[in-house]
């Protein structure tokens, strides 16, 4: 019996966090309600505060997933890195990582309601960084067998996550424009080449 309501509240929790992702998408995360979300998953308003305490919480926990799923295909994208061909490694990685529409604005709006709560703000800080720090490594790691080394990992981190938002409104604003998807490819790779420096070898 515990098994079968393990599952149970993992169907009940996944049913909920997919109507979510529509809700916010299709009116925004700052006129969603509760309500709103349990009725695009079927459930009452009970299921939903069984597993989460608030839509802040809910968004979170979306966030994770999609963290968790970034790094998993960031990471299946440089294993096979060709140390003659970076380009295609940036390539890669960017495709294994697409600017997702529907994302962009909900994660643009909670962003926007974070700003205004100073305790939601820093939980959001936090888990910046915590993807950020996790996601360098696999970059380093990625530099180092074309031979390149890192002197501020940091920097490094901090330079990407500025060009992948400076440049994802861009993408979005000109789906067509296949310059722009070519200069922020560009962008990206003047970065790390920016960042690291010819391993010295012996």
């Amino acid at each position: 019996m515990p098994g079968t309501v393990t599952r149970r509240r993992a169907r009940t929790r996944r049913r909920l966090l997919d109507a979510a992702l529509d809700v916010f998408a299709g009116v925004g995360f700052g006129r969603s309600t509760v309500e709103q979300v349990c009725e695009r998953a079927g459930f009452t308003r009970g299921a939903f505060y069984s597993n989460f305490s608030s839509l802040d919480e809910l968004f979170l926990a979306l966030w994770e997933e999609r963290s968790a799923r970034m790094l998993d295909d960031m990471r299946a994208a440089l294993a096979g890195l060709d140390p003659a061909d970076p380009e295609a490694a940036v390539r890669a990685a960017l495709a294994a990582h697409p600017v997702d529409d529907a994302w962009f604005r909900i994660n643009a709006e909670f962003t926007a309601h974070a700003l205004r709560n100073p305790g939601l703000r820093r939980v959001m800080a936090s888990r910046e960084a915590a993807i950020r720090d996790a996601l360098v490594p696999v970059l380093v790691a990625a530099l180092d067998r074309i031979g390149r080394a890192v002197p501020d990992e940091q920097a490094l981190g901090d330079a990407l996550v500025a060009v992948h938002d400076g440049t994802a409104a861009q993408v979005l604003l000109q789906p067509d424009d296949e310059a722009v998807r070519a200069r922020r490819e560009a962008l990206f790779l003047n970065v790390l080449n920016a960042y690291s420096t010819p391993r010295e070898t012996r």
